[in-house]
């Protein structure tokens, strides 16, 4: 009992908690989550979409938050880097890793999506769930993301409702603008205030938008295991962003980028 009234004072010394996890004594660091046993119940169905062997994968989770896919893929048997930009999470990832007995599995850093700009470093999986719609440059984190993919992207993001539709014309002529009225056109909805009282919000996308900038900086979506998740990865042929991403890296960081 002694034990578990020190994990509940270390968990509330920790908190306030996103992530529920589970640790090893019982308790449970949310378990009054309003989502409910979150993300326990979106892990029950993207897992099936991610390889259960993952001895010999380097692992990057990207806005890891408290750690709970970190844990997670590191069970799998990758190696993982866990990044947040809250130092909080961070610290409660960290203190959480010593709970599972997988320090030597995961690491967690302070930072965001943005420091790839400084890293050649590919990863067989990078794990971009929850941030996307956080970033104020979005489309420039997802060509980060896909220069540092080498096999497979899970990506999330917040979306407006609604299912992909058809695919539009690969050429729209100039006359036809009309069409990107139509509910099958890719969008993304900016928001200029908040979303739920959270102004760390900025874009959110239509379930087509998710699948054309994925397509567009390099990806192939192989299935949507659960809703906003998409499993994709990497294509052969270099995305149209490439030479874009080129110059502005070279702007940004030098011409040894």
């Amino acid at each position: 009992m002694q034990a578990q009234v020190s994990s509940r004072e270390q968990i509330a010394s920790l908190g306030p908690w996103f992530h529920n996890l589970h640790l090893p004594d019982g308790t449970q660091t949310a378990p009054d989550h309003p989502f409910g046993d979150f993300p326990q119940f979106k892990w029950q169905h993207v897992a099936q979409a991610v390889p259960e062997d993952l001895q010999g994968w380097t692992v990057l989770d990207i806005g890891c938050n408290a750690g709970f896919y970190t844990f997670e893929l590191a069970r799998r048997g990758a190696q993982v880097l866990g990044i947040d930009v809250e130092p909080m999470y961070v610290s409660q990832a960290r203190w959480a890793a010593r709970q599972f007995g997988l320090e030597q599995q995961v690491d967690f850093i302070e930072g965001d999506v943005y420091q790839l700009m400084s890293s050649s470093r590919r990863y067989d999986l990078v794990w971009f769930t929850g941030v996307f719609y956080h970033l104020r440059y979005p489309t420039l984190a997802l060509d980060l993301v896909r220069r540092a993919t080498a096999r497979l992207l899970v990506f999330q993001s917040m979306t407006m409702p609604g299912e992909p539709q058809e695919p539009v014309p690969p050429d729209l002529p100039l006359e036809r603008r009309d069409l990107m009225l139509a509910e099958s056109w890719p969008k993304m909805a900016f928001v200029e205030q908040a979303v739920a009282r959270d102004n760390s919000n900025w874009w959110v996308p239509n379930a087509s938008c998710v699948e054309a900038l994925l397509r567009s900086a390099g990806f192939e979506v192989l299935c949507r295991p659960e809703h906003e998740f998409y499993v994709c990865r990497p294509t052969a042929v270099p995305p149209r962003s490439h030479g874009d991403l080129t110059r502005l890296l070279r702007v940004l960081t030098g011409p040894d980028s």
